[in-house]
């Protein structure tokens, strides 16, 4: 039996006359797992970049959502050594809609009277009109039906807790002052910001200097703007008391009325987000071309119909994108009330994220998660409504 020859290559290294150093399984055999793995890499390069970020999302949002819904369903005891976790249901919910945390989160209803029934009995009709619209113009949808009727029946439960506790001697709860901060702010703040954009966009002189003045709220923190408006609301010490002395409000104090604090913290709130709204709005507007307005205007259109006619659908994505952020950063308003008013006088100014941090500071783990998931749910809701009834609607006719 002869030994079976070697050859060498050009580089000298040795080889085999015809014979596979791996074996004659070497073709058939499956790749290894860190083969496939690096292949599959390789081919998806996307997925090596997105992956890291797609973990990062998961751990920082979706993990603590799901901690917290758990801790809305339990109750939290400390005991020695550590907590005891208990879980109970929605016994957490129960207590904010018929429990004791009932009137501070829902407010004192009223009774009803001329002007709430007259008020509810519009707002169910137009919900009602709103829906036979609907089935008469796409027909009975169950699907598109059902969740017009879930949507109209939550709509008109939150306008009927603002009636009842607004308008016939109630007392509104966080949730009611929430929403007053939010749809009271947002409006003013837009029609601020707008307003502020279409001023600095005309030939005036100092153009430039009062853009700069208008974004200065912008580089202050909530916080220094919080102490800010209190020092400013103080009528017996501060840089502009004497301005209060002089008329004639140095027994005055804002925070002694409801009506007052909410105000200053609207003002507040205001002052700090208007800034936001006119940067976007002005930017927008310095990209609307000249020549269909020109066009509209030697076409004997005056300036409020140029504004109406041309511009204004030229603002309204933008428009619509931007409130519906301020709608769902008001939701989330703490800093100013804390800062401003420590949420009083009583409750008149506490929104439902300063509720839930109280809450939590009292060691109510399981009630301050149980109110941010109900306001998780209203933000939710509101921005749902927007998209989908408000900006669908006005984009798709304009």
């Amino acid at each position: 039996m002869q030994p079976r020859s070697a050859t060498r290559d050009a580089n000298g290294a040795a080889a085999t006359d015809g014979i596979d150093p791996a074996g004659p399984d070497a073709l058939t055999r499956p790749p290894r797992l860190s083969a496939r793995l690096a292949a599959w890499l390789e081919a998806s390069p996307r997925y090596v970049y997105l992956l890291p970020a797609i973990g990062i999302v998961l751990f920082l949002s979706i993990f603590p959502l799901i901690v917290s819904l758990y801790l809305s369903l339990a109750s939290i005891r400390l005991v020695r050594g550590g907590f005891e976790i208990r879980f109970v249901g929605l016994d957490n919910y129960r207590k904010l809609f018929v429990g004791d945390t009932q009137r501070h989160f829902l407010g004192r209803f009223g009774d009803y009277n001329l002007l709430t029934l007259t008020i509810l009995t519009f707002v169910l009709a137009v919900l009602i009109f709103l829906i036979a619209r609907y089935i008469a113009n796409n027909g009975f949808k169950l699907f598109g039906t059902s969740l017009r009727v879930l949507t109209a029946i939550i709509a008109f439960g939150l306008i009927w807790l603002v009636v009842m506790t607004y308008l016939s001697g109630g007392l509104p709860g966080t949730l009611v002052v929430t929403m007053t901060f939010v749809f009271v702010g947002v409006v003013v703040q837009f029609l601020l910001g707008l307003g502020l954009a279409l001023l600095v966009t005309q030939n005036l002189r100092g153009k430039r200097f009062f853009r700069v003045v208008f974004l200065l709220p912008m580089m202050i923190t909530p916080v220094g703007i919080g102490f800010l408006f209190r020092m400013m609301t103080d009528t017996l010490q501060g840089p502009i008391a004497p301005l209060w002395v002089a008329l004639g409000l140095e027994d005055f104090s804002w925070t002694q009325t409801a009506f007052g604090a909410r105000s200053a913290v609207i003002i507040g709130d205001t002052w700090q987000w208007t800034p936001f709204i006119f940067i976007v709005l002005l930017a927008a507007l310095e990209g609307v071309p000249r020549e269909p307005i020109e066009a509209a205007l030697v076409d004997g259109a005056n300036e409020w119909q140029a504004f109406r006619y041309v511009l204004v659908p030229y603002l309204m994505p933008v428009s619509l994108t931007v409130i519906m952020i301020r709608i769902i950063e008001g939701f989330k308003i703490i800093d100013m009330p804390q800062v401003l008013t420590r949420g009083g006088p009583g409750t008149a100014t506490e929104s439902v994220t300063l509720q839930a941090y109280n809450s939590w500071r009292a060691l109510d783990l399981g009630g301050s998660s149980a109110m941010a998931y109900m306001l998780l749910f209203v933000v939710t809701f509101s921005a749902v409504v927007f998209v989908n009834f408000v900006r669908k609607r006005v984009l798709e006719h304009p």
